[in-house]
């Protein structure tokens, strides 16, 4: 499947949510995006051309407000975006799923793994950003930025990975706080595995291990790349995440 594959429309809980389906073998690999991403990017693309490749199931979609979605983008928080993917998972899928969870996306896994219910065979997490809202996005604010969220309820920062402006809105911050995963105990009884680039400058390396070490199940694993920046997109990159996916999609036997 290429980008220029036509989008599909599904009726989510906050309006119409685009996204590509690829018929296949279970388990149904299931992309979750990132802040402000959309289910085009380099990662996504290269899943859908190697679960083609596999006859594996592939399902990827954008959150309201994101990418071809309906929905404005600064009503959006990680309570209605995982109630997004929550509702389409359910309506689009059956059977076993492994989760691909990239930077909030991983959030959004974990609290799909901790409270949907669903048959999982496998949690992929890149770059894992959970309780972003709470430990990670403020950390370098300035004081002007703070007064400005707090007077606007809203403040527009640079993205630091492209020329693009990155909103964080107070509504995010208040819900963030009541869906964090790294305050009480978060047990996902499937294979879980997280990739984590040491050159991270928006989620430190250490914040990837933690969210290993706070996990409770069977089989948990952090593999930390030197070098490697949160987009996890070169080549090698790439090769590692699909390596990872093909272990994790044959888990079962």
């Amino acid at each position: 499947m290429t980008d220029k594959a036509p989008a599909r429309t599904f009726d989510g809980p906050h309006g119409q949510l685009a996204y590509l389906r690829q018929d296949g073998r279970a388990p149904t690999v299931v992309w979750l995006g990132g802040y402000a991403s959309d289910m085009r990017g380099t990662k996504a693309e290269a899943i859908g051309a190697w679960c083609a490749r596999e006859g594996t199931g592939y399902l990827r979609f954008d959150y309201s407000g994101h990418g071809e979605s309906e929905g404005d983008f600064e009503a959006g928080t990680i309570g209605r975006w995982t109630a997004d993917a929550r509702a389409i998972v359910e309506g689009l899928t059956s059977g076993p799923l492994v989760l691909v969870g990239s930077s909030m996306g991983a959030w959004v896994a974990g609290l799909l793994a901790r409270d949907a219910g669903l048959d999982l065979q496998g949690l992929l997490l890149l770059a894992p950003a959970p309780d972003f809202t709470e430990e990670l996005t403020r950390r370098d604010w300035t004081r002007e930025d703070h007064e400005r969220l707090a007077r606007d309820g809203r403040v527009a920062l640079p993205s630091g990975h492209d020329d693009a402006e990155m909103v964080y809105t107070r509504a995010l911050f208040e819900d963030g706080e009541r869906h964090l995963l790294l305050h009480a105990p978060l047990p996902i009884p499937c294979p879980v595995r997280i990739i984590q680039g040491t050159a991270d400058t928006s989620v430190p390396w250490t914040h990837a291990v933690r969210y290993a070490e706070h996990v409770s199940g069977p089989d948990v694993a952090c593999t930390v790349v030197p070098g490697a920046d949160h987009r996890l997109s070169t080549p090698q990159d790439i090769d590692r995440m699909l390596m990872t996916l093909s272990l994790l999609t044959r888990a079962r036997g």
